[in-house]
C-alpha cells in the first residue's frame, strides 16, 4: 500500500489568536503531561487496521506543538514506531510559534531546544510569520513580532533545519498591497523552502469577527485581497518557486510531503483530540474535539472517535475531482476513468466548457487545471462535483 502520513495534534498555546477557531487552549505543563500520555496510549492500542501500515510522513500540529518538552515529544515518536513501519526517508514536521523561539534565545537555549527536535530526526519546521508589519501582528492576537520572526528563522537555520516553511495572511484589515508586498520583500529574503499563504477568513465566535462586526476593525476587502493573492504568485514564481497547490508554494523538492496526503487521497491517520483520519478508501473518522474530554475518554479506556463517515462512490469520486484540482499540475481524465468509469469531459461538458471559457480552468493534453484566476473562486468550481 501508498505510504500513510501521521498527524499528532498538540492543543496548547501560550495565548489565543483573534482570528484561531482551532481546538486549543492555553499551555499548563501538568495538562500537557496529562495529555502527551493520553495520546501515547491512543497510538499503542490503534486498533483501526488489521495490517501493518508503512508510514513515511509525520506531523505534529497544533496549537504549538514546540511547547512540549523534547522528551514528551520522543515519547510520542518512541510510540508511533512502536507501532507503525516507519520509512528511511521520512518527513516529520513540527509546529512552533516564533515568539517562543526568541523568548527563549533571549536565556540562550532556542538552539539547543531546536537541536534537540534533530536529534530526534524532525527534520522540517513550519511555523506562522502571518506579517511582518508588529502592527497587524497585534491586531491579530500574535505573540511574537516582526524581528523575532526574523530571529526564529535563522535560529531555525543554525540549529541545522534545512526545510523550512511559514505562513502569511493576506486579506487583513486595513492591510495595504504596499504592505503585502513588503511581507513578500522580506519572505523571499529570507528564502525559506515553502510558503504557504492564506486569504483571511473570519470565522464566527473568534475575536476577530466580533471586531469587525462591532467596528472596531475594518471589514477585509475581498478585492484587494485576490489582487495579493495573484502578486504573492507572480513574485514568488519569479524568485524560483513552484505553486504547486492553490495556497502552497516551494522551491523545487520541497513540496509538504505530508500535507500532499490530504489533496493526492492517500491515508493518514490523526491521534489526539479532534484529529481526522482517512483510510485512502471510503472511511473517514474523527476524534472528541474537547481536550479535557478526549484524555477522560482515554483514562476510563473509552473511544475517543466521536464521528466515522462511510463514503459512497459518488463521495469518493467528488473528493478526487476537487481535491485533486486543489493541485496545481490538476487531475488526469485517464485516471479518473480507470478509477470511476467515468469520462469526466462528458459527465461534466457543459461545467467544464463553461468554466474553460471563463478562464478558470485549461485543459492540457489529458490535464485538467485550475488556471491562476481560478484558483481564487476554486470553490465555485468546486461546487460542480460535490
Amino acid at each position: 500500500m501508498t505510504p500513510a502520513g501521521i498527524y499528532i495534534h498538540i492543543p496548547f498555546c501560550r495565548s489565543r489568536c483573534s482570528y484561531c477557531d482551532f481546538a486549543t487552549g492555553i499551555y499548563d505543563g501538568d495538562r500537557a503531561e496529562e495529555y502527551v500520555h493520553s495520546v501515547t496510549r491512543e497510538i499503542a492500542s490503534w486498533r483501526e487496521l488489521n495490517f501493518p501500515v508503512t508510514v513515511d510522513t509525520i506531523y505534529f500540529g497544533g496549537g504549538t506543538p514546540s511547547l512540549l518538552e523534547s522528551r514528551q515529544i520522543e515519547r510520542i515518536l518512541d510510540t508511533i514506531e512502536s507501532r507503525f513501519s516507519i520509512a528511511a526517508n521520512r518527513e516529520i514536521t513540527i509546529e512552533i510559534n516564533p515568539g517562543l523561539v526568541a523568548a527563549a534565545a533571549s536565556r540562550g537555549t532556542s538552539e539547543d531546544a531546536l537541536r534537540e527536535f534533530r536529534r530526534l530526526g524532525i527534520n522540517r519546521a513550519s511555523f506562522g510569520a502571518q506579517t511582518f508589519n508588529d502592527r497587524e501582528l497585534a491586531r491579530l492576537g500574535r505573540s511574537h513580532t516582526a524581528e523575532e520572526t526574523r530571529q526564529t528563522f535563522h535560529s531555525l537555520r543554525r540549529a541545522g533545519f534545512d526545510n523550512v516553511s511559514f505562513d502569511l495572511i493576506a486579506g487583513l484589515p486595513g492591510q495595504t498591497v504596499a504592505g503585502w508586498v513588503q511581507n513578500l520583500e522580506e519572505a523571499f529574503t529570507l528564502q525559506p523552502e515553502h510558503l504557504s499563504f492564506y486569504l483571511l477568513e473570519v470565522h464566527q465566535g473568534t475575536p476577530l469577527a466580533d471586531h469587525i462586526r462591532r467596528g472596531i476593525q475594518p471589514q477585509p476587502d475581498e478585492d484587494r485581497a485576490a489582487a495579493m493573492y495573484e502578486l504573492m504568485i507572480e513574485r514568488a514564481v519569479r524568485a524560483g518557486y513552484e505553486h504547486y497547490e492553490i495556497s502552497n508554494l516551494c522551491r523545487p523538492g520541497y513540496e509538504s510531503r505530508h500535507n500532499s496526503k490530504y489533496w493526492k487521497g492517500t491515508p493518514y491517520y490523526g491521534f489526539g483530540c479532534s484529529a481526522h483520519s482517512y483510510d485512502g478508501r471510503d472511511h473517514r473518522w474523527s476524534n472528541e474535539r474537547d481536550p479535557a474530554r478526549y484524555v477522560e475518554l482515554i483514562a476510563n479506556d473509552q473511544p475517543v472517535i466521536t464521528e466515522r463517515i462511510k463514503l459512497t462512490g459518488s463521495d469518493v469520486y467528488s473528493e478526487t475531482i476537487f481535491l485533486g484540482l486543489r493541485l496545481m499540475r490538476g487531475i488526469s481524465v485517464k485516471k479518473i476513468q480507470e478509477q470511476f468509469g467515468v469520462d469526466i469531459r462528458e459527465e461534466h461538458r457543459q461545467d467544464l466548457d463553461r468554466f474553460r471559457q471563463a478562464g478558470l480552468l485549461e485543459f492540457d493534453g489529458d490535464l485538467i487545471r485550475l488556471t491562476r484566476q481560478g484558483a481564487l473562486v476554486s470553490n465555485e468550481v468546486f461546487a460542480v462535483f460535490v
